[in-house]
């Protein structure tokens, strides 16, 4: 017993020593002592194993276009640094990392997509790679995984009609279309926003109060006058006007015309045929049934938040019903802008 007290004793001393004179030498050129490389990297597989969501809970649409063009436009800003694209090496600086980041077509080789949403959202410790900025944000994180997930058989032709050339296109119109009219189902249109709308969403993705993995880190390239100038050149001096089609039977247009109980008439604060008075809203007649839904999903589970009336944004739609959401989607996304202008 007293042997044993004595071994722990001058462990503990020499632990402390190794920390507090800086024995252990933190090089990156000098990589771990030989054996605990290959311990670490079969804990972070049994990790990831372990603690990643099941299979019922992947997105049935994990393999739609749209998610997969998203993903990898962001995957492009955020992520090809470290582990480039298919078709291009990685940079000096990735490789002279330790661990090096596993180029891209490696890393997703043993992979499936449940996992990969674990690493993505959580990031791995004493690697570099992060943890998704906004961790809540389930469904921007799917649409990268959906572009790693196509990875596996993708061509370097495949990833340059994605992204363009190998520096990848840059700017709004990437995601959001020429003039702000994206044909993206999960990205928002841009051209039926008001310039102060565009402004505001921007200024809270870049505060926080809007959190979103994707767009907080286009925003934290932005200073207020490159916000303002993006307002002007994407939004509408004015909101545009839609004509309700009279005698629509619906469910979609009875929910967010008339309200029930519980949830206000959407058209109220967010048109067409916003009320007199009302506090304003983001106009979402004509945005895509994938991204109205989303929102409204994020709403309803407490994950959104931002807009002078949050409040009862997000007790109106905890009030939701799934088939509410999608007959509200379904309505709101019929409504083209542009031919009812």
């Amino acid at each position: 017993m007293t042997t044993l007290a004595a071994l722990t004793l001058l462990g503990l001393v020499g632990g402390a020593a190794v920390v507090g004179f800086g024995l252990y030498n933190t090089s990156a050129r000098q990589g771990h002592w030989p054996g605990v490389g290959a311990v670490l990297h079969t804990t972070f597989k049994q990790s990831v194993r372990l603690r990643a969501p099941a299979e019922k809970e992947v997105p049935e649409d994990v393999a739609a276009a749209d998610r997969i063009a998203l993903g990898a436009l962001h995957y492009q800003t955020a992520c090809a640094f470290c582990h480039a694209v298919p078709g291009t090496p990685r940079s000096a600086t990735a490789l002279s990392m330790n661990p090096q980041p596993p180029h891209i077509s490696e890393a997703v080789e043993a992979w499936e997509p449940r996992h990969m949403f674990w690493i993505v959202r959580e990031g791995v410790k004493m690697t570099g790679m992060p943890g998704w900025p906004a961790g809540a944000h389930d469904d921007e994180i799917w649409s990268v995984v959906a572009y790693l997930n196509a990875v596996k058989t993708m061509t370097p032709e495949d990833q340059a009609a994605l992204t363009g050339d190998r520096l990848g296109r840059t700017g709004c119109t990437a995601c959001h279309g020429e003039g702000g009219r994206s044909t993206n189902s999960f990205v928002p249109r841009l051209d039926i926003l008001t310039s102060e709308e565009i402004v505001a969403a921007l200024s809270h993705y870049s505060t926080g109060r809007r959190p979103s993995g994707m767009m907080q880190e286009v925003v934290s390239r932005l200073d207020d006058e490159d916000i303002a100038d993006l307002g002007r050149e994407f939004g509408a001096a004015e909101r545009p006007s839609v004509t309700l089609l009279p005698g629509s039977d619906e469910p979609g247009m009875e929910l967010s015309t008339r309200g029930t109980a519980s949830v206000p008439a959407c058209t109220a604060c967010h048109g067409p045929g916003r009320q007199s008075g009302a506090a304003p809203a983001p106009a979402i007649a004509g945005q895509s049934r994938d991204y109205i839904a989303t929102q409204l999903r994020l709403w309803r589970n407490g994950k959104r938040y931002g807009g002078p009336r949050a409040e009862l944004m997000s007790k109106s739609a905890r009030a939701l019903t799934d088939g509410d959401i999608e007959a509200l989607a379904d309505w709101f996304s019929s409504l083209d802008q542009a031919s009812t202008n």
